[in-house]
């Protein structure tokens, strides 16, 4: 059988009791390694677990799943992922490769930024489509992410934003020559992401608009949630390009309709609690 366990979002201790039972009796345990990272490494992982870890990553994933669901109708093979195995639809492409070999599955569930982000104070029901901010180059800057979190505001609704995560990427001279030269791993930061979407309200401004989202659209940054030192931080959106946060993984939200509530939470973690008074 193939097992998709979920590691949730801490360290190694976040794993299910039914979780780490079966990767304990797998022949084989993949760890997928570029959607997402936990807070240790690799090592941590195999100490805790008892069992030897296996890299998965995209390519991998992606092309040769093949390789992964190799005599899996024979034996126990688990694919583990950091938060909730749905969490990214690549998963749901290996589900339907393994009952198109007639191999059953069985999916372990754990805890994921898409429900975590409730430690800011936010109601989950009030959230909106969930997008990604991915990192600019030169000649690729898009926006169309932007268009999504105007269609939440204007519902009132909150919008998460999953930053981008840029692991074993190559860069386009090597891709372009066949080399297998991969990048340092990049994360992208609050600070990022702030500074990308005030490019793109100064572009719409340019343009003729009046964004629904502005300098002072309160805003809600999050790092390494779950993990011990988790850290959240509010403010404006002019504020986030600022926010001392830490490494990764960061995430941010852009609030929509704030509910009293919510406001009373956000001040808990606000830089600066003036901008609360008019809400």
């Amino acid at each position: 059988m193939l097992y998709l366990i979920g590691l949730g979002l801490g360290d190694a201790k976040d794993i299910t009791v039914k979780g780490l039972e079966v990767v304990q009796r797998c022949s084989r345990v993949y760890l997928e390694a570029y959607t997402s990272i936990l807070t240790v490494g690799k090592e941590a992982l195999e100490e805790f677990y008892g069992k030897e870890l296996i890299f998965a990553d995209r390519e991998t994933v992606e092309q040769d799943a093949d390789i992964i669901l190799k005599d899996a109708h024979l034996c126990d093979v688990a694919f583990l992922v950091v938060g909730d195995p749905f969490g990214a639809t690549t998963h749901s492409d290996l589900v339907l490769r393994a009952v198109k070999l007639g191999v059953p599955y069985r999916v372990i569930h754990n805890a994921s930024i898409l429900n975590a982000v409730g430690c800011c104070g936010l109601q989950l029901y009030n959230f909106g489509e969930t997008v990604s901010i991915v990192f600019w180059t030169e000649a690729w800057k898009p926006e169309s992410f932007f268009d999504k979190i105007t269609k939440n505001r204007k519902n009132g609704m909150h919008t998460l934003c999953l930053l981008d995560i840029k692991v074993k990427e190559q860069s386009l001279e090597n891709l372009m020559r066949g080399k297998k030269i991969y990048e340092p791993p990049r994360y992208m930061s609050v600070n990022q992401a702030a500074e990308q979407l005030l490019a793109i309200v100064q572009n719409r401004r340019q343009e003729g608009e009046e964004p629904e989202v502005t300098e002072n659209t309160v805003c809600v940054g999050l790092a390494r949630v779950g993990a011990m030192d988790q850290k959240i931080a509010s403010g404006t959106l002019q504020e986030m390009t600022t926010a001392e946060l830490g490494g990764p993984l960061h995430s941010m939200i852009i609030t929509g309709t704030l509910h009293p509530m919510e406001i009373d939470m956000l001040k808990l973690f606000a830089l600066n609690k003036i901008i609360f008074e008019n809400c």
